[in-house]
């Protein structure tokens, strides 16, 4: 029996794509290339529904909801996210941006969501559309094929059975496994960031009474990094702490009391805390900003948080996700429909990849810095940079959105302020050269 199921294995499935992960990621690819009639494999290593992070989404995933066809699956689900509001103790207030004042009007709210559930509908959306999605199915060697063949993968099942499959595309949508990135040596650490997450979920956190405010994230700035506050529509709220690899670094406690000993930190969001019950594990994460250095090959693709992360302060995670998942597969339909595009069609998927980090990178390396704080505290819409910045809070960063030039305007007006306090500014520049620097990820992320 074990002989004719390791000659089963030997012998390759065919399929136009498989796809490394069923995240949101690898579930958008699936179901854009299932319905375009493409023999698609999904494999997943977990089995939905499974606990991650991420629940704030953007107002710019409601379109890819949409072409998705998830969109009221996502509404009944999900908390209405109108705005999020940043916290600043160095001002004594908050600030809250709402969406409708952003550039594109026509994108005035977003959800957040438990994404357990999340997860997974898109994968079962993905199953729908005609992929074949096997789940506690592990991806445990790639190999490509010479002269354009494709690749041979090499997969496990829960009970150990192995499968093979011929692909003419992979698509690697495994996240911060980053499969191909990893045995590519493709991946390497972000030398201008690094930071480490704590997070849990509570239940009986104190919410804004007015109803349109009540799903709104909250930004909490502390002295070691900063916090989200992301209620959800069952009454639970996920809560993070994203801090500096030397604070992490210097817990001497238990995770769990080491995590709240750092909420207690925070006066405005422990208030909001006082009343508020620890219903799930506390989990931890470190050193977690890095990029690859290619986003393709001649049989490959990576997406989302399989090419690169930076932060989570952006809630930008999911959107650049899903959006480069759908551009992954339109470019894996135009290299099998039409092969003498394939080199341009690399080349523009390429550039996409690359604009998604670079257009919140610039703000990510600097939100800890007291003049972007500034600015974030007393917004002005000069020139429409307030417009543009909400249209990147937003994330409307793709297609002919005209936000660029206002926010060069605001890219400027930081420079010019910075400049103007310049002892400020090199202190803040050296504390960060400092902050960033890595610690032990083992003792990190160690419960």
């Amino acid at each position: 029996m074990k002989l004719e199921r390791e000659a089963a294995a030997a012998v390759p499935r065919e399929r136009d794509a498989l796809i490394i992960g069923g995240g949101p990621a690898g579930s958008s690819a699936a179901i854009t290339l299932a319905e375009r009639g493409y023999r698609v494999v999904l494999l997943e290593k977990a089995r939905h529904p499974r606990f991650h992070i991420g629940e704030s989404l953007l107002p710019a995933n409601l379109p890819l909801f949409e072409r998705l066809g998830v969109a009221d699956q996502v509404k009944a689900i999900g908390m209405q996210k109108w705005g999020a509001e940043f916290v600043s103790p160095w001002h004594g207030h908050g600030e809250t941006f709402e969406f409708s004042q952003a550039w594109n009007k026509a994108l005035p709210f977003a959800y957040q969501v438990r994404r357990s559930q999340f997860d997974e509908l898109l994968i079962r959306r993905a199953a729908a559309s005609g992929a074949e999605v096997i789940e506690e199915c592990r991806v445990r060697e790639v190999e490509f094929l010479r002269d354009n063949g494709g690749a041979h993968v090499h997969a496990e099942h829960a009970g150990g059975r192995p499968e093979s499959w011929r692909a003419r595309y992979v698509i690697d949508a495994s996240g911060r496994d980053t499969f191909l990135g990893n045995r590519l040596n493709a991946k390497h650490r972000n030398r201008k960031h690094n930071s480490c997450a704590m997070y849990a979920h509570f239940t009986g956190a104190r919410r804004y009474p007015d109803c349109k405010r009540a799903g709104d994230i909250s930004i909490y700035w502390f002295e070691h990094g900063w916090f989200w506050f992301i209620p959800l529509a069952d009454g639970a709220t996920s809560i993070g702490a994203v801090v500096w690899p030397y604070y992490m670094k210097s817990r001497a406690r238990a995770l769990r009391e080491f995590f709240l000993d750092t909420i207690a930190l925070c006066a405005p969001l422990a208030a909001r805390l006082e009343s508020a019950q620890l219903i799930s594990e506390v989990e931890a994460t470190g050193n977690y900003s890095y990029c690859c250095d290619r986003s393709y090959g001649d049989a490959f693709l990576l997406v989302g948080d399989a090419y690169a992360f930076i932060d989570l302060m952006f809630s930008s995670g999911v959107m650049l996700a899903m959006n480069s998942a759908v551009a992954a597969a339109e470019t894996v339909d135009i290299c099998l429909r039409d092969p003498a595009r394939k080199a341009h069609a690399l080349q523009r998927f390429d550039r996409l990849m690359r604009h998604g980090p670079e257009a919140y990178s610039w703000f990510i390396y600097r939100v800890t810095n007291p003049t972007l704080r500034d600015l974030f505290m007393k917004p002005r819409n000069i020139l429409r940079m307030k417009e543009a910045l909400l249209a990147l809070l937003a994330g409307d960063i793709f297609g002919d959105t005209p936000i660029w030039v206002s926010l060069r305007a605001f890219k400027m007006l930081y420079y010019l302020i910075s400049l103007a306090n310049l002892r400020r500014s090199v202190g803040a520049a050296r504390r960060r050269s400092v902050n960033i620097q890595p610690a032990e990820p083992d003792r990190m992320a160690a419960g």
